[in-house]
């Protein structure tokens, strides 16, 4: 989970993917300050299995009351500021790809999360309102060509 407004980040490894999985890392996050006496906590997901669709809202906001699920776009990961910092992670982490075993990535990636989080700052988002209207414009302009 990344917090845009600290660039914090908070995770753990799980051996799968899926609701349950997910739902740990939920209950992680919210049960932390600054979320746990928030009024309001956006979680912004895209439509991966553990947290897509109406299901996943229902199930989320009644468990958590403050929280609010926010799907993006499909096909809108460039939306995402978790991505950048999935990316940070691969190019930080991940490579070379020279683990003896899942518990080797695992511990290489708790010990990153530490130090990623005792000097990140928020990224520089530049795309503005502006730009998604240029965007939208340039796509629709796509569409009626075809």
């Amino acid at each position: 989970a990344y917090d845009v407004h600290r660039a914090q980040v908070m995770g753990c490894c799980e051996d799968t993917t899926g609701i349950v999985p997910f739902g740990r890392l939920v209950e992680q996050v919210m049960g932390a300050e600054p979320c746990a006496s928030a009024e309001r906590v956006f979680w912004i997901v895209d439509n991966g299995s553990s947290h897509r669709g109406q299901a996943s809202i229902d199930r989320l906001e009644g468990q958590w009351p403050t929280l609010r699920l926010i799907h993006l776009p499909v096909h809108a990961s460039w939306l995402d500021q978790c991505e950048i910092y999935f990316s940070i992670v691969q190019r930080k982490v991940v490579n070379p790809n020279d683990f003896g075993d899942l518990d080797a990535i695992a511990g290489r990636l708790a010990a990153f999360e530490p130090r990623y989080n005792a000097v990140a700052q928020p990224f520089a988002w530049t795309f503005d309102r502006d730009d998604l209207d240029k965007l939208l414009a340039r796509i629709d302009r796509h569409t009626h060509a075809a």
